[in-house]
């Protein structure tokens, strides 16, 4: 599928789609069946990947915008520039050096995570998302949902991988090769790199979150000359 194609196939499923905060989308004069999905750089080596849109993805209809994702473009501006983030016109604009996607591309009612039935409907497209508009190498995920959405509808072995890596005490260091695809024709290899999810209700980590992104970075590469698969410095 091509990207219209992709929005047209969200388009249809959201068409039916429970849970969907509508109210949220009316209040900004959108349309709560338009996704907010795979923006960034095609060929960004890093993509960023997780949960579902929140209400200033929606107002802004650009992922991770809202406090959870100022945390990510945060860690992504100072290990591209050394320096501190300086507005917010200027995270909106360190996004174009990554890739950014989401397990499900609506905001959900009470921002609670969609089922997993709700995250299997939607799996295929998203796949689609990563294999076909995004050409990088490594993924970060944020938080259990979004890494553990890549085992969805594939055999009990490889969910059961993802989890005892998931369990494992050093999955913030460490990173999980990962076909993405799963054996289709299509399908290539990534890398996984798990974070926690930067929301300031994750008492436990949203402390340690800046200092965990930043490490990530380092490992990937991530910088003015490495950013691109062409490897284009700015």
């Amino acid at each position: 599928m091509n990207q219209q194609e992709l929005v047209e196939a969200f388009r249809k499923e959201a068409k039916t789609l429970k849970g969907i905060d509508v109210a949220v989308y009316e209040s900004f004069g959108l349309d709560p069946c338009e996704p907010v999905i795979g923006q960034g750089n095609p060929n960004a080596r890093i993509a960023i990947f997780g949960r579902d849109p929140g209400k200033d993805e929606i107002r802004w209809r650009m992922p991770f915008i809202g406090a959870g994702g100022q945390k990510v473009r945060q860690g992504l501006y100072q290990a591209f520039y050394q320096k501190e983030l300086v507005d917010f016109q200027a995270s909106k604009e360190i996004g174009s050096y990554v890739f950014w996607a989401n397990t499900v591309p609506y905001k959900p009612l009470g921002n609670k995570a969609w089922s997993q039935k709700v995250k299997s409907r939607f799996k295929p497209f998203m796949e689609q998302v990563l294999l076909t508009t995004w050409n990088g190498t490594d993924i970060l995920t944020l938080g259990r949902e979004a890494f553990l959405w890549f085992g969805l509808g594939l055999p009990k072995v490889q969910r059961a991988a993802l989890e005892a890596f998931w369990q494992s005490d050093g999955r913030f260091e460490t990173s999980l090769e990962w076909q993405l695809g799963g054996q289709q024709m299509d399908g290539r290899r990534v890398r996984l790199h798990p974070l926690p999810h930067p929301s300031p209700l994750n008492a436990t980590w949203f402390k340690k979150f800046p200092e965990l992104l930043m490490s990530r970075l380092e490992q990937v590469g991530f910088s003015q000359e490495t950013w691109s698969l062409v490897h284009k410095a700015i």
